[in-house]
């Protein structure tokens, strides 16, 4: 699930980049398609295009690698804040993520004496 998860965000970052650029040309259907493109990247529509797909790479990435270590640091700070283990250990089991992910949160949590 939490795999799905990220590549449903990696291809968001470009469709919502290419929404604002189409929103910012201040034109409709086709001519805003084209334009919105070209204005993307150098080299015109192929440009764009490239410019969305590397976009896309980067967001895989950030959201493969980063996503762990920013819910851990999430469970670190509510522990910094006053949370006891086991309030954070609820508040994850709501969490809407597979059980493997609950597993290394519940651990992180449970590092907290």
């Amino acid at each position: 699930m939490d795999q799905i998860i990220k590549k449903v965000a990696a291809l968001g970052v470009p469709g919502l980049v290419f929404m604002v650029a189409i929103d910012l040309t201040g034109l409709a259907g086709a001519a805003a398609l084209t334009t919105a493109l070209a204005a993307l990247g150098p080299g015109g529509i192929v440009g764009g295009v490239m410019t969305l797909c590397v976009l896309g790479v980067i967001a895989d990435g950030i959201a493969e690698y980063e996503f762990d270590e920013i819910a851990k640091d999430v469970i670190r700070e509510l522990y910094c804040k006053g949370e006891s283990k086991e309030s954070i250990k609820v508040k994850v089991s709501k969490y809407p993520i597979s059980s493997k992910m609950k597993n290394n949160l519940y651990e992180v949590a449970d590092k907290f004496a």
